[in-house]
């Protein structure tokens, strides 16, 4: 046999070690940053930041380019339009303006600012390109000690070009710069909660409030002509900077991409904004990422290799989705960062990986089974030839009842009964039938030895069927099977065993499917000598035969034994079934059910091979309702042509005597057919209440029905004087047919109303049990024999103490009552004593069982 090799069996170290390489190849790619941002991205954009309500940008636009003319323009301007922010009330105002040469209006600029008191101006950082790389410029002297504060207006793009932060606190050259947005805040006296009040430089997100335009944007030109409406700036802190595309001050973000950007002083206004809000998000140090990809590792590395596959997947899914929501969490409610794409790759690569692994073992112990099996025997009946002489002579004996057999070996008698040595013929060739007259002989050959084996068979017309089906029985193996000793390469031999297995396993996988699945019928399956080899889950219930045993049984023996008959004899169908080829269906009756068991011959598509096929068939159900149908017919036969017959007698005499018609006669005649209208009346009701399903159910009052009932029966109880009482106000919801369940009370109510005696109760009791509606019935009549009781609810039976009182009826009202009970799933219980009454309960479920 082939051996396979694995490096690594399903464990720890098999998963752990490639998933910690490939943590490793990834942290040398852009994969898992360009995913965090689209995760940040996704989630900011999803969820904006609220603006705050202190936030204005006076816009150097278009318009205020057309108007003001081309830029720069004099610092006279800025001058002016300080001048009105503070007429306007402004609280702080920052520029996003770049000062750092001198001008002759630097005076005018700066008193203004000196007037306000709380101006904040921009710094520059020099660009590497710059002749001065790594200096700061800074806005002119004299406006630089007017300012009341400066802050740097950089904004750091991310790898993939967007504008995601920015540096809160910023060191150059030894000293700590703050952004414009937290210079802002300072000198508004906004209080920096936690560490954003520290002074140590720090990296923060912005979460922006939408795209461009969200923030209240004013024109410039508009606010330095004091076209403004009144005390719209008051208290604000106001952002100054350009907006008009031509400046290029405008950075792409997460909420529009290159497709709308944002001007700079928009994103410092986010930032103020996001800062005074305290919704600014730090970012987690990256080592947490990778302790917690690392902790990822371990875990799956030793859970994994113990969990089913379906199991592996539910854990590698939980964790996912707790890693996503731990990064929402984080950013949404406590507004900290925490790249998760690392970690979040570790269960998406160590399911298929585990998977994968677990496949390769799969593959390596199928490639181990797949040399079995292609060693073993062929999947297929199991061959008369290879079974031992006397086994097959009493499988014969039990098939074809013989009248005589033979069976030796080396000459030594095994079993014999009405055929003698003498009768044994020559054999010209061994696993050949010899046939003479009415015996039939074959020499077989086992191992070493050599056996006789003979039949007497029926003198009568079988004789010659069952020869010939003797003729197509094969009993002696054939000698040598061809070996194909061709060398072949590895993946040759693999796909060759595989090829050899399926075409000896298709067939009869294909049969079985196409019989077995599914099937209502019990299912018996015979060789040619048959003997049962297999039988589905109903043969077992039904002949109460474990299934060990029913394999290797003859079928004749098991019929026999369950169903024992003379007139055929079982052994004789089963014979007949196989010899002639031909099908026989025939009655069976089994621990009081009846059943049609069918018997078709078969033979395999891959060989010679034959069989039986029994399909059983439980036919009680039709067996019942035949019975049922006859107990009809009688029913119509008798109970109801009996008033009809009886009613055209009285009809017939009227028409002889015309003149002397009297009033009894008429009262007979309308009792005669009130009867027959009675019995009509139950037959169809009872009919209805057959074929009632729930598709014509709908939300009915329990209490409601029992009251129309009631008001039905009423006028037959005051004629009769007895008293009918209703209990029970509580309305009671279900689901059901209305018109049935009153029928059915209707009839509970009758049946107490004639069998109680002038001036007794008659009560209806509604009540709710738990999650049933409940209905209890209790007359003060002459009560039910205890040994009618079982027998209550049969239909045309009628009690012998209502025969004998005189109550005729069809026997089909209570009959009635079961059946619309058991439509509803309900059920109906009746207590009784002969000579104290009765009471009948029925219980139904309600609507609503939670109410």
């Amino acid at each position: 046999m082939t051996r396979y090799w694995l490096p690594f069996k399903n464990t720890p170290l098999s998963l752990g070690l490639p998933l910690l390489a490939l943590l490793l190849l990834l942290q040398f790619t852009s994969l898992p940053q360009r995913i965090d941002f689209w995760l940040y991205d996704t989630l900011v954009t999803r969820y904006p930041t609220p603006v705050a309500d202190n936030v204005a940008i006076i816009a150097i636009d278009e318009a205020s380019l057309s108007e003001l003319g081309r830029w720069p323009w004099p610092r006279s301007a800025h001058a002016g339009l300080v001048r009105q922010l503070d007429r306007a009330g402004t609280r702080t105002i920052v520029f996003d303006i770049l000062f750092p040469e001198a001008s002759e209006a630097d005076s005018d600029l700066a008193n203004a600012m000196a007037q306000h008191g709380r101006v904040v101006l921009p710094m520059h950082f020099s660009n590497a390109d710059d002749p001065e790389p790594g200096t700061s410029r800074l806005p002119t002297w004299h406006l630089t000690q007017t300012a009341a504060a400066l802050g740097h207006a950089h904004v750091e793009l991310d790898a993939d070009g967007l504008a995601r932060g920015v540096d809160l606190v910023k060191a150059r050259t030894g000293t700590l710069w703050p952004s414009l947005g937290r210079a802002a805040a300072e000198v508004n006296g906004t209080a920096l909660p936690g560490a954003f009040g520290e002074a140590k430089p720090m990296f923060v997100r912005v979460p922006l409030a939408g795209r461009a335009g969200t923030l209240p944007v004013y024109s410039y030109a508009d606010i330095l002509r004091g076209r403004y409406p009144t005390d719209a700036l008051r208290d604000k802190v106001v952002f100054v900077g350009a907006t008009a595309a031509g400046f290029g001050d405008i950075m792409p973000t997460p909420f529009s991409s290159l497709a709308t950007p944002m001007s700079g002083v928009e994103f410092h206004a986010n930032s103020y904004s996001a800062l005074s809000q305290n919704t600014l998000i730090r970012l987690l140090p990256g080592a947490i990422t990778l302790l917690l990809a690392g902790a990822l590792i371990a875990l799956l590395s030793l859970v994994l290799p113990r969990l089913r596959p379906g199991h592996s997947m539910m854990l590698c899914l939980l964790l996912t989705l707790g890693l996503i929501a731990l990064n929402m969490t984080l950013l949404l409610y406590v507004r900290l960062w925490l790249p998760i794409t690392l970690a979040l790759m570790i269960p998406l690569i160590a399911c298929p990986l585990s998977s994968a692994q677990r496949l390769a073992l799969t593959n390596h112990f199928l490639n181990r089974q797949m040399d079995e099996l292609g060693q073993g025997p062929r999947t297929s009946l199991p061959a008369p030839e290879r079974r031992h002489p006397p086994l097959i002579l009493e499988h014969l004996k039990t098939l074809l009842q013989p009248e005589g057999w033979w069976l030796s070996r080396n000459g030594e008698v095994l079993d014999a009964h009405g055929l003698t040595a003498a009768d044994q013929p020559p054999f010209p060739e061994a696993g050949r039938w010899i046939h003479l007259n009415n015996q039939s002989w074959i020499q077989l050959t086992r191992y070493d030895a050599i056996y006789s084996l003979g039949l007497s068979l029926p003198n009568d017309l079988s004789r010659e069927v069952i020869q010939l089906y003797l003729r197509r029985l094969t009993l002696n193996p054939e000698s040598g099977n061809p070996v194909d000793n061709a060398p072949r390469e590895a993946i040759s031999s693999r796909i060759d065993h595989v090829r050899r297995a399926i075409n000896q396993m298709r067939s009869m996988h294909q049969f079985i499917s196409r019989s077995f699945e599914r099937m209502p019928d019990g299912i018996i399956v015979t060789d040619e000598l048959g003997v049962i080899q297999f039988a589905n889950g109903h043969i077992e219930e039904w002949f109460g035969e474990p299934m060990p045993s029913l394999s290797g049984m003859p079928l004749a023996r098991l019929l026999e034994g369950h169903d024992p008959r003379e007139i055929p004899p079982w052994h004789e169908t089963v014979s007949e079934t196989l010899t002639m080829n031909q099908s026989r269906t025939v009655d069976l009756r089994i621990r009081g059910m009846d059943f049609l068991i069918h018997f078709a011959p078969f033979a395999l598509p891959d060989g010679d091979q034959n069989g039986i096929i029994a399909n059983i068939s439980n036919i009680s159900e039709l067996r019942e309702q035949q019975r049922q149908h006859r107990e009809a017919i009688d029913f119509i036969s008798h109970d109801v042509r009996s008033p009809l017959v009886s009613q055209l007698a009285l009809i017939e005499q009227m028409k002889r005597h015309p003149g002397e018609i009297d009033t009894p006669q008429l009262e007979q005649l309308g009792r005669l057919a009130r009867r027959s209208y009675q019995l009509a009346e139950e037959f169809v009701q009872l009919a209805r209440a057959e074929q009632l399903t729930e598709t014509r159910f709908y939300e009915c009052d329990f209490l409601a029905i029992v009251e129309n009932a009631r008001d039905s029966v009423s006028e037959q109880a005051l004629e009769k004087g007895i008293h009918l009482v209703l209990q029970g106000s509580e309305e009671l919801w279900l689901r059901g047919n209305a018109e049935l369940l009153e029928r059915a009370v209707i009839n509970l109510l009758t049946n107490a109303v004639q069998y109680s005696p002038p001036g007794a109760f008659v009560t209806a009791q509604v009540f709710r049990a738990g999650h049933q509606a409940c209905l209890t019935v209790t007359d003060e009549g002459s009560g039910i024999a205890e040994e009618e009781l079982p027998y209550l609810f049969d239909r045309y039976r009628r009690q012998k103490s209502s025969e004998l009182s005189g109550s005729r009826g069809a026997g089909l009202g209570l009959s009635f009552v079961h059946v619309v009970v058991e439509k509803h799933r309900g059920e109906i219980r009746v207590a009784s004593r002969l000579g104290e009454g009765s009471a009948f309960t029925i219980k139904l479920p309600v609507a609503n069982p939670l109410s």
